[in-house]
């Protein structure tokens, strides 16, 4: 007999309970021997989606069991957690069912009962996209053959047969494909098809990031080809219809060791006590096409990634250190935003515009706060003819803060490492990054630009790509208000209203300079959602910017690129339908794409990071620090040493002289019969224990117990809180930049 796929589905839906399979053969009167039939069309509807197969050869509709779809995180301990594309609270999901699962997957869950705890629970129905294709880990050898698995990646285990492991003896870092996932009766199974290296050798290490995160660290040869035959200097046919602006004092300011620079700066003063400023880019599109095989590459890659010792950029080194580096003394082809700014660092107006630049000098933030905080005579008179360009730009830069504070925005300042290395490639030292005045120049000028050329977009209602950042989940807020009561502050509000950002800013400044100061900071940060790129203009919380986009670093992120063709079609005065048409199906996805490949960038140079930070204390096992609490959970303390800007954790498992409680509401770990107590701020001497390379771990253990810090001690602490809170001694200065091109400007990649 012939049964229709559709009839099945009505036989399935008209009960509420799944259908075992012997039921549906009842239905349709099928005998024993025509049962492979019925299996045959039963599987192929789940196939397609439309049914879901359940223990006991049970079946059910697909749209009936889907509460959330999202990608899977696995944690090492064997469950894992669903976060729902729609937003909303993650799901757990128990090990029992993640047989089938690997890490990353994109799966369709159902949502269970709550759990007594109150947490969501959910079981997964259905794969619909396989997370991982391809794993970067050690490879074990076995009796036959090996297993390759991630320290840091639970769930992407592959057993490798024998004639499967290639090359790789036991301990080499390797790249290995899937070649089968994961059932209810086996493992995943792949092949070895890079073998890396050592992992005691730091560059395979930093290689095996790279191929982790996908990340393309070579050019393909049309890209390279395309790059090559760019004319190097400026015709004079390319200077027709730019404004020139040859004659201004422009300049660039960046780090020590930056290689290329995509944006310079100019300002002068308005007869009623403004000031113009002008914020030149450089004019990337002018040489990128859109479907060429530079774009092409540059679309694929998103954005530049940077390493301590290297970077990966997005565009080949004749764009991105050549042509369309604004080297001073050298014509350039640059997009400029020219703004007005009142008294009050209130925008007048708005005009933009292609056009050519010489930049008369290559500044670095150590000089510029040398001319403009320390007032040093040698700095000064070395460039004379600047200083009062720098000292305008410092006001124009301090009104720009002083409006935005007014406006509400957050100004997260937490202190990032910065590896230095010598020119062996070995790791020096380890330090705190400080934030000059001079940072804050450019990064204001940056933001200004950044804010009135999406603004101009959105009133010429040209499709775009804005950074936006919505409002934090108001549940999020209400358990960091709770938190830090317990601390003693207070944030305005009560339950789950919506929270502003002024307020927000308020806290930070209420906590600056104190113990917990990093932690709240840190707390909050996780509070927010994560800025993205979007072609509906919904503005950015934590800037309280109605609306903002990326414009000003077309050489090292895709989005920027993107927005400078469409300031371009902006002043062209005209976009056809058809135009208009394309874009709005093309930018959708470009969005998404670019957010994507954003948070690979981030998480690699994350981890690059990390990774240094473990192989610099690793040849000082043993030795003794002093650290001060940053934070205190039940399983142990988070410890940041004074000396050496490094944190790392001591286990509850390492407090071996008594048995340690945690208190949640006091934030403090106390032992039950010494009552020797554990709180954020207290100063501790600790001795680094250990040190895991794979899962980039640093762990203490305690040299005594926590006390009153000595006269050298709060000495110590004294300055790391000055520096956290940006209260710098008279001349400090900025450490050496990350060779291979400059990192990006505070405040770009996460804003």
């Amino acid at each position: 007999m012939k049964i229709l796929p559709k009839k099945i589905l009505a036989v399935v839906a008209a009960v509420p309970e799944p259908v075992q399979f012997r039921e549906l053969m009842g239905a349709f009167g099928i005998s024993r021997a025509e049962r492979h039939y019925l299996a045959t069309l039963v599987d192929g509807l789940v196939q397609e989606g439309e049914l879901v197969k359940l223990k006991g050869n049970r079946y059910a509709l697909g749209e009936r069991l889907v509460s959330a779809t999202g990608r899977l995180t696995i944690h090492r301990d064997g469950y894992g957690f669903l976060a729902p594309e729609e937003g909303g609270e993650d799901l757990y999901i128990p090990a029992r069912y993640l047989a089938e699962s690997m890490q990353g997957d994109r799966v369709e869950v159902r949502e269970l009962p709550p759990r007594r705890d109150g947490k969501r629970e959910g079981r997964i129905i259905r794969t619909l996209e396989r997370g991982v294709q391809r794993v970067v880990g050690t490879f074990r050898e076995l009796r036959q053959g090996g297993v390759v698995a991630a320290a840091e990646r639970p769930g992407s285990e592959l057993l490798i047969p024998e004639s499967a492991r290639a090359l790789a003896r036991d301990g080499d870092l390797v790249v290995a494909e899937v070649t089968a996932y994961p059932t209810e009766r086996q493992g995943a199974a792949g092949r070895i098809v890079e073998r890396l290296g050592r992992p005691d050798d730091p560059q395979v290490e930093a290689l095996a990031i790279i191929r982790k995160h996908g990340l393309p660290d070579t050019f393909p040869p049309d890209a390279l080809a395309e790059a090559r035959a760019l004319q190097r200097g400026v015709t004079p046919a390319e200077l027709s219809g730019r404004t020139d602006l040859r004659g201004f004092t422009t300049v660039t300011i960046d780090g020590e060791t930056a290689r290329d620079f995509d944006d310079a700066v100019a300002v002068a003063v308005a007869p009623d006590g403004g000031i113009r400023l002008w914020v030149s880019i450089a004019d990337v599109s002018h040489y990128v096409s859109p479907g060429s095989p530079l774009d092409r590459e540059a679309y694929l890659r998103g954005s530049s990634v940077y390493f301590p010792e290297r970077c990966i950029p997005m565009l080949p080194e004749e764009l991105s250190n050549g042509i369309c580096s604004l080297l001073p003394g050298e014509e350039r082809l640059t997009m400029t935003a020219e703004l007005l700014f009142d008294r009050e660092g209130e925008l007048g107006e708005a005009r933009f515009y292609p056009s050519v630049i010489r930049s008369a000098a290559r500044l670095t933030y150590t000089l510029v706060e040398r001319i403009v905080v320390a007032l040093e005579p040698e700095a000064s008179a070395l460039h004379s003819s600047l200083v009062p360009h720098l000292l305008l730009m410092k006001e124009l830069a301090l009104r720009l803060t002083a409006m935005r504070r007014r406006r509400g925005s957050i100004d997260f300042d937490l202190p990032e490492p910065e590896i230095i290395m010598n020119l062996q490639g070995e790791i020096e030292d380890v330090i705190r990054s400080k934030r000059l005045l001079a940072h804050r120049i450019i990064e204001e000028f940056m933001l200004a630009a950044n804010e009135a050329v999406a603004t101009a977009l959105a009133n010429g209602q040209i499709p775009s790509l804005y950074r936006i950042h919505e409002q934090p989940d108001p549940g999020k807020i209400a358990e960091f208000r709770d938190f830090v009561y317990n601390l003693g502050y207070r944030l305005a509000g009560t339950g789950e209203e919506r929270v502003s950002p002024a307020r927000l800013q308020r806290l930070l400044d209420e906590v600056e300079g104190r113990p917990e100061e990093r932690m709240i900071n840190e707390l909050l940060l996780r509070c927010m959602k994560q800025a993205r790129y979007s072609v509906d203009q919904l503005g950015h919380f934590g800037l309280a910017s109605p609306c903002y986009t990326h414009f000003t670093s077309p050489i090292r992120r895709y989005p920027d690129l993107v927005v400078h063709r469409m300031l371009r079609t902006l002043l062209a005065g005209a976009l056809s339908d058809e135009t208009r048409q394309r874009l709005t199906t093309e930018l959708p996805e470009t969005a998404a794409h670019t957010s994507r490949r954003e948070r690979i960038a981030m998480e690699a140079e994350r981890e690059i990071v990390n990774l240094r930070k473990a192989q610099f204390m690793l040849s000082r096992l043993g030795e003794e620090y002093d650290g001060i609490i940053t934070g205190v959970a039940n399983f142990g303390l988070f410890v940041e040493l004074v000396d050496i800007f490094i944190d790392g954790m001591v286990p509850v498992a390492m407090l071996k002289d008594d048995y340690y409680q945690y208190q949640e509401k006091e934030h403090l770990l106390v032992g039950r019969r010494s009552g020797v107590r554990f709180r954020i701020g207290d100063q501790l001497r600790i001795q680094v224990a250990r040190v895991d390379l794979e899962r980039r771990r640093i762990e203490f253990v305690p040299v005594g117990t926590p006390a009153k810090a000595s006269e050298k001690g709060a000495a110590k602490v004294s300055f790391r809180q000055r520096f956290l809170s940006g209260k710098l001694p008279p001349g400090a200065v900025s450490p050496p930049g990350r060779p291979g091109g400059r990192p990006p400007k505070r405040g770009r990649r996460g804003r």
